[in-house]
């Protein structure tokens, strides 16, 4: 098949849905397939295999900050790329987010499958509900990367969703053993802004030994708040953004990774992407993170924003070499039940039975 996947966002920007556009492209080839990426580039494209759109533009979302194209040389550039490409289905990521995705749907040409990402609320959802409804009609297929995803955009525009987990690239975290970090170390990943629970585990920080460091990568709307909030602290390490292959090694590198995050998280991919490189997981019990970790079997899970319980739970895991060495046991198996290899085949499977309705 020749498949097009279309995404809102960025594809030169961090972000959870980027990844999974491009993991699942590279999967997709694997199995033989020719597929081509199609979203906003903020400078040169990440690989060969993407079509870029034009520059985003940061607008709020979902209590963060969506890199979308909305301008209408971005709108042109879809239509004109999905006219020359003719591919024989598209998925697009994000359907209704503004900007190329929409365009998409409106000017439709082939068959559509529509992956919704986000949980929580929308007030673009709520605001402009009669056109996001007919928009969503246009549809071929609905898919849902989580429980909460489907809730939210079944509340929203109504309809049916096959419930596809997202999923992780397991040979980006094979290879040569990557030596540890000299001391205790706990890793955050992730934008700073407020429903990420950064500052939650800074203050955590206030209640864990001396010799345990923390690697804070990322930046965001509160990167200089919270790094004069800590200014004091030697054992903190800002890293700001990295690169793909320098956050594979961090993720083998550290002793525990930590999501403290508050709210609005659809799907804990990035749990998975530790439990991938072995690397033991304390996190918050929301429900997309419970989509994949399995409390006290493959990660400790704690009440969101309560940072004396969620110091306790990274001293149980630094301070227990066993209970870690479990969790990762546990955790391993479980992101390998996750693998990118089987999404692409699912998403295969649903492209072929769309293409033989058509």
């Amino acid at each position: 098949m020749r498949i097009g996947l279309v995404c809102p966002y960025s594809l030169t920007l961090p972000g959870g849905v980027q990844g999974q556009v491009l993991g699942l492209a590279h999967a997709l080839r694997a199995r033989g397939h020719d597929v081509r990426v199609l979203g906003p580039c903020d400078g040169p494209p990440p690989d060969a295999g993407v079509t870029p759109l034009g520059d985003s533009l940061p607008t709020a979302a979902n209590g963060s900050m969506a890199p979308i194209a909305p301008d209408p040389s971005a709108q042109l550039r879809t239509i004109r790329a999905l006219r020359d490409e003719r591919f024989d289905i598209v998925n697009l990521h994000e359907p209704l987010a503004p900007g190329v995705t929409q365009t998409a749907l409106l000017f439709k040409s082939q068959p559509l499958v529509g992956t919704f990402h986000a949980a929580g609320e929308s007030a673009g959802y709520r605001w402009l509900n009669p056109i996001v409804r007919w928009l969503a009609g246009k549809l071929d297929l609905r898919c849902a990367v989580s429980a909460d995803a489907r809730e939210m955009a079944r509340a929203a525009v109504g309809g049916d969703y096959e419930l596809l987990f997202n999923g992780v690239d397991l040979r980006a975290y094979e290879g040569d053993p990557v030596p540890p970090a000299e001391a205790p170390t706990v890793l955050f990943l992730g934008r700073h802004e407020p429903r990420k629970g950064l500052a939650v585990l800074l203050e955590a920080m206030g209640e864990l030994p001396s010799e345990v460091r923390l690697w804070v990568a990322g930046d965001g709307p509160e990167t200089e708040e919270l790094r004069r909030r800590v200014a004091g602290d030697v054992r903190i390490e800002w890293l700001g953004r990295l690169s793909e292959q320098e956050k594979v090694r961090r993720l083998r590198a550290a002793t525990v990774f930590c999501a403290p995050s508050l709210r609005g998280e659809s799907f804990g991919v990035v749990l998975l992407e530790a439990m991938a490189a072995r690397t033991a997981v304390v996190a918050t019990s929301l429900p997309g993170y419970a989509n994949v970790a399995r409390a006290d079997l493959d990660a400790l899970l704690v009440e969101p924003g309560d940072a004396s319980a969620l110091a306790a739970a990274l001293r149980r895991v630094l301070q227990n070499p066993p209970l870690r060495r479990d969790l990762i046991e546990s955790g391993t198996e479980r992101a390998a039940s996750f693998s990118m290899a089987q999404l692409a085949q699912r998403y295969e499977g649903l492209y072929e039975q769309v293409l033989r309705r058509r």
